[in-house]
C-alpha cells in the first residue's frame, strides 16, 4: 500500500501522514450520528439456556486453521495444542458473558485491513476494509449467530439466498434464467432492476437494527448481547507503514465478522416488508405466485412486467431504505428489460439500461 490522497486531494507520501489518513478516513466511515438517540431499554424479560462446553468444543472446531488471528496474536493452532483445558477456559469465559451480557473489551477489538478493489488506488473509497477479530471472539460469535440460526429460517423468505446454509447466488441465478423463460414462453415483457447500495454494511444504524430484531422476534438477551457487543467498539487501521491509533465504530457492521450478513439479511428483510413487496401487485406471475424480488444479501433484483411496475417498485426500496440510512448507489444501478424502456433518472442521476447483466455468470434477455 503505497501513497494515497488527503480529504483535498493531495498525494500523501509521508508514512505518519498516510496513518492519519487513513484513521480520519475510516474513522468517518463509522461515525455514529448523535442525533440517533438510543431506543434500547435493555430490559430481559427471558434467559436463553446456557451454552454447553460440548458447543464451545464445536465453535473452536470449527475455526479454520493458518487464518489471521486480529491483534492479539492468538492462533488456532495454540488451541489444538491446548486441547481439552482451552476449551474449559473458553467455555467459562463464554458463560461469564453470556450471564452478565459484558463483553472483553478486547474482543471488541477490530483490525481493519484494506483490500484494493477497481480505481485509483490513491482513493480510500476503492478499498474494502475487512475486519480481523480475536479468535477466541469468534467462538463466542459462532455460538451466538447459531442461536440467531433459527430465526433467519423463521423470518427470511425464500427470496433471500445470501449467507443461508444450502443456498447461494447461483440459485438466484437460476431463478433469474428461469422466470425468463417462462415469461417468454407466455409472450410477456420482464423488467430487472438491480439494486447496489453504497456501503451498506458501514451504514446500518445500530438503534435501528435493535428496533428491528424486536419486531423480528429475536429474544431480548441474544439481541441485549448484540448491543452491548457493539457499544465502545474500537478499530484500528492496518497500512504499510504501522497500524494507526484506535477509535471508536459507531455506526455498521464490520465486513469479515461472521455475525455482520446474518444481522444485514434481517436489515434488508425489514426494509423489503415495509416497502409492501410482498402484497404488491407487480412482479412476475408464474404458477400461481407473484414473484417480484430475488436476493443474495446486500444484493437485490428487483422484476416486474412492465417498465411502471419496476418504477414503482424501485420508488418504494428506495425510501423505505433511506429510512434506515441506507443509500441506492445509482451509478452502479443497471435496468435490463425484454421490451421497450426509457431512460431513467433518480435524484438527477441516470440509471443504465443494459442488454445484458453478469451477476455470478453473464446474463441476458436478448434471444
Amino acid at each position: 500500500m503505497g501513497s494515497i490522497k488527503d480529504r483535498n486531494g493531495r498525494d500523501l507520501t509521508e508514512a505518519e501522514d498516510i496513518k492519519k489518513r487513513w484513521q480520519e478516513y475510516t474513522e468517518e466511515l463509522y461515525k455514529k450520528d448523535l442525533h440517533d438517540p438510543d431506543n434500547h431499554d435493555g430490559v430481559i424479560t427471558h434467559l436463553e439456556p446456557d451454552i454447553l462446553e460440548c458447543k464451545v468444543e464445536w465453535a473452536l472446531g470449527g475455526i479454520t486453521m493458518n487464518k489471521a488471528s486480529g491483534d492479539t496474536g492468538i492462533s488456532v493452532e495454540l488451541f489444538q495444542i491446548l486441547k481439552d483445558d482451552a476449551v474449559k477456559v473458553l467455555h467459562s469465559v463464554c458463560q461469564q458473558i453470556w450471564k452478565t451480557h459484558q463483553w472483553p473489551q478486547d474482543w471488541k477489538r477490530s483490525l481493519f485491513i484494506p483490500i484494493p478493489k477497481k480505481g485509483n488506488a490513491k482513493e480510500q473509497s476503492n478499498y474494502h476494509t475487512i475486519a480481523l477479530t480475536s479468535l477466541t471472539s469468534k467462538v463466542m460469535l459462532k455460538i451466538l449467530r447459531a442461536r440467531l440460526q433459527q430465526y433467519v429460517n423463521y423470518e427470511l423468505p425464500d427470496v433471500q439466498a445470501g449467507f443461508r446454509k444450502g443456498r447461494g447466488s447461483r440459485d438466484q441465478i437460476a431463478n433469474i434464467s428461469w422466470s425468463t423463460e417462462k415469461v417468454r414462453e407466455f409472450q410477456k415483457s420482464i423488467y430487472f432492476g438491480f439494486i447496489d447500495y453504497a456501503k451498506a454494511f458501514i451504514c446500518m444504524d445500530h438503534n435501528k437494527l435493535w428496533k428491528i430484531l424486536k419486531e423480528m422476534g429475536i429474544p431480548d438477551h441474544l439481541t441485549c448481547l448484540l448491543r452491548n457487543l457493539y457499544v465502545g467498539q474500537e478499530a484500528t487501521v492496518r497500512t504499510g507503514h504501522g497500524t494507526t491509533d484506535w477509535f471508536q465504530i459507531g455506526k455498521g457492521v464490520c465486513q469479515g465478522c461472521i455475525l455482520s450478513p446474518c444481522l444485514f439479511n434481517f436489515y434488508a428483510e425489514s426494509i423489503m416488508r415495509n416497502a409492501g413487496l410482498e402484497e404488491a401487485q407487480a412482479g412476475i406471475k408464474i404458477a400461481g405466485r407473484n414473484i417480484n424480488n430475488l436476493r443474495y444479501a446486500d444484493d437485490t433484483t428487483l422484476m416486474a412486467e412492465s417498465e411502471e411496475e419496476l418504477k414503482s417498485l424501485l420508488k418504494k426500496v428506495k425510501e423505505e431504505s433511506e429510512k434506515v440510512g441506507l443509500k441506492l448507489n445509482i451509478q452502479k444501478m443497471k435496468i435490463m428489460a425484454s421490451g421497450p424502456i426509457t431512460s431513467w433518472q433518480i435524484d438527477g442521476e441516470t440509471m443504465e439500461t443494459v442488454t445484458d447483466f453478469i451477476w455470478g455468470v453473464p446474463k441476458s434477455l436478448q434471444r
